[in-house]
């Protein structure tokens, strides 16, 4: 490792210096040492303009330099295998109203060679990874496999079949799919048809681009089968409507939409370089995986299924392809440290159970496999890098689960376990177990709300006040806000950014107003970006400290739900969403029942309101009704989407009322619409 060999450090040293800030697990923390004109001023209008890297930022990112194998470039050499061709640069894909929905020029800052360092600004490894995720076109996997990628945040794959091809995860869009399949795919390999669509799991940028590719005539015919795992549509659709408006908002801030791309804005995703922003769409799988071991042949391909729920997504299967003697991890393996929770919200996934799926891979294929491929990144070829891979991953999901409640058995506290905890060094120098998406910190919190929930057992977290009400106790028992702000500086100055964040958090919430305070919690969000190793957490800060400087920017609101989304969606969970929506105050006092009949799908309910709640139950009428609608799922469809009400449907003869439309108008009234920009860094 030539930059430990200049300047004298070795590796067991930067693994300790690491662990005393937190850089082993890809956390960014605080090192002394800062000069005053790195510091922001204090008060006047501190700028939207980012700041440049401090000098406590750039010591931290010198660690990362000193500590790491970046002389190890092998996986340059295999993201660039196979390459048969690339789309022709400037890379830019647009929807029919010729607005981008894939833009590679933003990235140009970046130059994908091995030698090229890190600007100030960017953790070294992300900067890596970055370069890594430039990498697009056309490969070849092995001779009957080929991937699609670095045009979307997930990976496409393809397999030939005795007549066609199997496409595994046709990305997020359908603009960017239709593109690749146009200009790379036929191309290259051959106008063939599509004889089946694969999504490994139940996330959206592995299935969102498969109208492009099926036709509802070919689907009708049986000539195109789509597989997914046991359970598929209720956890696509559910992740995407209960909770879909905080998720997506919370989104924005994890993927760096809003902050530009730039050596001082989003850089890379993580898994890929950001996410597309086309047209999703989604088809009803016909065909499922439903257990390890089953074998489900497609036009002459046969599949060893190994079912993996509640890993990296409730629903998800990995299988192995014995013809071609090639592994699909799906999302279970790739080259990273994935999310245990992810930042935009979402169930926490189990770690424990993670790892033991990883075992049976190796007791079922681990003597067979030369070739391993996933849904994001490059594969790993020859078995034994590929069993390694494969090793490590499953150790490093069991050890952050295992010792995390080793940790909380000894009464250590989430956060205490998070400050503590480190992989172990055969790990942490691992790049595929570095923390560019998910991360040590958060995962391993994340392991203990699993198994105890949010609660530590420290009684004094019970009931705290709410971050308005304790930032104005906290600001007063500090003796204001100068006080606060002037002892802020004086942290700022010696680079202890995570403390200054605390303390100033507390300011901005007692008084939003507080432009001084504002633009100093910004320079040390932006500070701990710089020093981010984890692309969501870079995206975070940065997408913070833009806001605290220039406020919310209203833009046009992205649908958490598509129109497929919509007609996929069970009915039953409308109703929860309808509760979900349901104004506990102002519905207080209603009390309500509704029959529905939905004649097309034979259909019946009766829908009520008591208490602030909803209830419902299925195959039912009560003669008692405060009103019945009788209408089709295609018309209810179209008043999910809000393309339409119920009573434009009822004037167009697509819906009957019958009973009492006010006690239907009242129930209507109590119905949330949720504001998508709601704020996050500021009350």
């Amino acid at each position: 490792m030539s930059n430990n060999k200049r300047s004298g450090i070795r590796r067991s040293d930067f693994l300790k210096g690491a662990a005393a800030i937190g850089l082993a697990a890809g956390l960014p923390g605080s090192i002394p040492a800062a000069s005053a004109q790195d510091a922001p001023p204090l008060s006047g209008g501190g700028g939207a303009s980012p700041k440049p890297a401090t000098a406590a930022t750039k010591g931290i990112n010198d660690l990362y330099r000193q500590g790491l194998h970046f002389n190890d470039t092998r996986d340059f050499a295999d993201a660039r295998r196979g390459l048969i061709a690339s789309l022709p640069d400037p890379v830019v894909i647009r929807n029919s109203d010729g607005v981008p929905v894939w833009d590679a020029t933003s990235y140009e800052f970046i130059k994908v060679t091995e030698t090229e360092d890190a600007p100030d600004t960017v953790n070294p490894s992300l900067w890596r990874m970055a370069k890594l995720n430039m990498i697009h076109g056309l490969f070849e996997v092995v001779d009957g496999i080929w991937q699609v990628r670095g045009y979307d945040l997930s990976v496409m794959s393809i397999i030939r079949t005795n007549t066609g091809y199997i496409v595994i995860d046709p990305l997020i869009s359908e603009e960017v799919s239709k593109t690749v399949w146009q200009q790379l795919v036929i191309p290259k390999l051959g106008n063939k048809p599509v004889v089946a669509v694969i999504y490994t799991h139940s996330h959206v940028d592995h299935y969102g681009g498969v109208r492009s590719l099926v036709t509802r005539a070919d689907l009708d015919a049986g000539k195109v089968k789509v597989l997914a795992p046991d359970d598929f549509t209720q956890a696509a659709v559910g992740e995407n409507i209960i909770a879909g408006n905080a998720m997506s908002r919370r989104a924005s801030y994890m993927y760096g939409n809003l902050i530009g791309k730039s050596p001082t804005g989003q850089v890379d995703g993580g898994l890929g370089k950001t996410t597309s922003t086309g047209t999703i769409g989604i088809v009803v799988p016909t065909d499922l995986a439903t257990k390890t071991g089953q074998t489900i042949t497609i036009d002459g391909i046969d599949l060893h299924v190994i079912m993996a729920p509640e890993s990296e997504a409730p629903a998800e299967f990995m299988f192995y392809v014995p013809k071609y003697k090639a592994f699909c991890a799906a999302e279970d393996v790739t080259h990273t440290l994935h999310n245990l929770y992810t930042l935009r919200g979402a169930k926490v996934r189990d770690g424990l159970l993670w790892s033991k799926y990883l075992q049976q891979v190796l007791d079922m294929f681990g003597g067979e496999m030369q070739v391993l491929f996933a849904s994001h990144h490059w594969p790993t070829w020859g078995n034994e890098r590929v069993v390694a891979l494969v090793k490590s991953q499953r150790d490093m999901y069991r050890f952050l689960h295992d010792q995390t409640m080793r940790m909380a058995n000894s009464g250590m506290t989430p956060r205490e376990i998070g400050d503590k905890i480190r992989l172990p060094p055969t790990l942490a120098v691992q790049w595929a177990c570095r923390s560019y998406y998910g991360s040590v910190y958060h995962d391993a919190v994340a392991q203990y709300n699993l198994r105890l929930g949010f609660f530590d057992g420290v009684p004094a977290n019970l009931h705290r006040h709410t971050p308005v009400d304790s930032g104005r106790r906290y600001v007063a028992f500090m003796g204001g806000a100068d006080n606060v702000l002037r002892q802020a500086r004086q942290s700022y100055d010696e680079g202890d950014y995570r403390w200054v964040a605390e303390v100033v958090n507390h300011v901005v919430f007692a008084d939003p107003d507080n432009t001084a305070a504002k633009n100093l919690l910004a320079d040390a969000y932006e500070q701990l970006g710089y020093q981010a190793e984890s692309g969501p957490w870079r995206n975070f800060y940065l997408t913070g400290a833009l806001e605290l400087r220039r406020g919310v920017t209203k833009l046009p609101v992205p649908n958490t739900a598509s129109p497929d989304t919509i007609r996929a969606m069970p009915i039953e969970m409308f109703f929860d969403f309808l509760g979900v929506r349901l104004n506990g105050d102002r519905a207080a006092d209603l009390t309500v029942a509704f029959n529905l009949e939905l004649t097309d799908t034979k259909e019946k309910y009766v829908l009520g309101v008591e208490n602030a709640a909803i209830h419902y139950s299925k195959d039912r009428s009560d003669p008692d009704a405060d009103a019945s609608i009788v209408t089709t799922r295609d018309a209810l469809n179209d008043v999910m989407l809000g393309t339409a009400t119920m009573e434009k449907q009822i004037v167009a003869g697509k819906a009957k009322l019958t009973g009492d439309p006010k006690k239907l108008s009242n129930f209507v009234s109590c119905l949330d619409t949720f504001d998508f920009w709601f704020n996050i860094v500021t009350s």
